[in-house]
């Protein structure tokens, strides 16, 4: 018997040693790989609350030239004051408590583009972390520099690979949150973005970017913004404004043109909420008009998002939902725009751009609903309609296909046309509050469960015959719903 147990013993033994040698490495991480910094003297490194950046910089020095160690963590609650840019090196993560701050110092003086937080090598380093802790971008205590001109960005990386940047609280800056020139695979998410002086993520000549999960109000100009970059992924982020003449442009930016421009087709947006934006609500243009190169902007896809009351800026043209022009075969597929100021979506040229004659332009509206589009607070005449095309009809052109559009201020069309588009009440849920189901009585989901409507929406069942409904619940009619939940688990039930 005991040698029965002892054997029994071993056998426990080696199954336990082969699951622990399973297990990977980042999940055994002990405290041994740890550098902590902190304001309270149980550190490796202790800050005072002035010049902070000598503390956490040689933090970061230790991990970088010393494989021990992988993670500069800040210990909260404290706030750390820097007046010198804090410089990371590969292979390194740097995250901290929530209620952990880094503070820029009042009055800095640092020239255009140097930022808070920066690579440690100018040739560009490979798998930075920053994650978990809060950024005060000190706008009021840097009074004398303005807002969106270069200053002070929250992260600034050049020629690196592998960048994850979330669970941050990143706010009240001059700058950019993260700016990554030349960069790639860019992992933005669940960060929250308040009032920074630039874009929340601004990606440069940059690839596979992706950013969800982000809850961004903008000041200055957009929320997400890439320029010539392409493999782009924006999903599930909420994205609004405020009504100041500080609060910016689109939520969304996407742009090709200039030096460095290159090919831009494979570019997602779906899923995402934007709302009272002080300019567009997306902006989607291309000022490239190389011959070489001006064709390779394309196949942009704008699927399944949430657009309302965006557009709200009293002093410019190009408010609204969506705004494009220069973009071949654009895909704008099962959104809603309720209450957009000047149009749900225009063809338009961008301020001091003269695209109407290039040629070849097409974007797609298909399956979209499209309701109580506002005149537009500056010039507002002539303004109001669904969708809108201001360029040359004969080289940019709209196809119209099985959208609803119902009660646009000045009408449904300008300049445009469709044979499929319905006119009719789609019956959301609560409007009101912007739950944008469709009402059935077979079936609506609430949130957490399905509930019976005593009417049923004429956008059940209306859309593009051609388009997938397969993720539909059943009975789905075989066809795909109109307005955001179409094709989706979500989509309300048919008879």
């Amino acid at each position: 018997m005991m040698s029965m147990l002892k054997r029994e013993l071993g056998i426990l033994l080696l199954v336990g040693c082969l699951i622990l040698a399973s297990v990977p490495t980042a999940l055994c991480a002990t405290g041994s790989s740890i550098v902590y910094v902190a304001g309270d003297g149980t550190g490796k490194f202790n800050c005072d609350g002035k010049d902070d950046h000598v503390q956490i910089n040689q933090a970061l020095k230790l991990v970088a030239s010393n494989s021990k160690y992988t993670t500069v963590y800040l210990k909260g609650p404290f706030t750390y004051v820097i007046d010198d840019t804090l410089l990371i090196g590969s292979n390194t993560i740097l995250e901290g408590d929530s209620n952990a701050v880094i503070k820029l110092a009042n009055n800095a003086g640092w020239p255009t583009m140097k930022p808070l937080i920066q690579q440690m090598s100018s040739s560009g380093n490979s798998n930075i972390v920053v994650r978990g802790f809060e950024v005060n971008g000190n706008r009021d205590g840097n009074p004398k520099v303005s807002l969106g001109g270069g200053y002070y960005n929250i992260m600034y990386f050049t020629y690196c690979n592998d960048i994850k940047v979330y669970n941050m609280y990143m706010h009240d800056g001059l700058g950019d949150g993260l700016r990554a020139n030349s960069c790639k695979n860019i992992r933005f998410y669940n960060n929250k973005i308040y009032k920074l002086g630039h874009d929340g993520l601004f990606a440069i000549r940059s690839q596979y970017v992706y950013a969800w999960n982000n809850t961004i109000t903008c000041r200055t100009n957009s929320g997400l913004r890439i320029w010539n970059t392409n493999n782009v992924r924006l999903y599930d982020n909420a994205i609004d404004s405020f009504y100041n003449w500080s609060a910016g442009g689109p939520g969304i930016q996407i742009e090709k043109g200039g030096t460095g421009t290159g090919t831009m087709d494979n570019i997602s947006i779906y899923n995402n909420t934007i709302n009272n934006t002080y300019g567009p609500g997306i902006w989607l243009f291309s000022y490239d008009t190389a011959s070489a190169t001006k064709d390779l902007g394309k196949n942009v896809q704008i699927i399944h998002n949430v657009f309302y009351s965006t557009g709200t800026n009293p002093s410019i043209t190009w408010v609204g939902g969506i705004i494009t022009s220069g973009f071949h075969d654009t895909l704008v597929e099962n959104n809603v725009f309720d209450g957009v100021y000047h149009a749900a979506i225009a063809n338009m040229d961008p301020s001091s751009f003269n695209l109407s004659s290039t040629s070849g332009y097409t974007t797609i509206v298909r399956n979209n609903i499209i309701v109580n589009t506002l005149k537009r607070k500056y010039s507002p005449s002539g303004t109001g309609y669904g969708v809108v095309n201001y360029l040359a009809s004969n080289n940019h052109k709209f196809s119209l296909q099985y959208n609803c559009l119902y009660k646009n201020a000045a009408g449904n069309y300008k300049d445009c046309a469709s044979t499929t588009d319905i006119y009719v009440d789609p019956l959301f849920v609560d409007q009101t509050n912007h739950d944008y189901h469709l009402k059935s009585t077979s079936g609506r989901w609430n949130g957490k469960t399905w509930v019976k409507d005593t009417v049923i929406s004429p956008c059940i069942d209306a859309g593009y015959p051609s388009s997938d409904y397969s993720q539909e619940p059943k009975p789905n009619g075989n066809r795909i719903n109109i307005g955001r939940y179409g094709n989706t688990i979500y989509a309300s039930k048919s008879k």
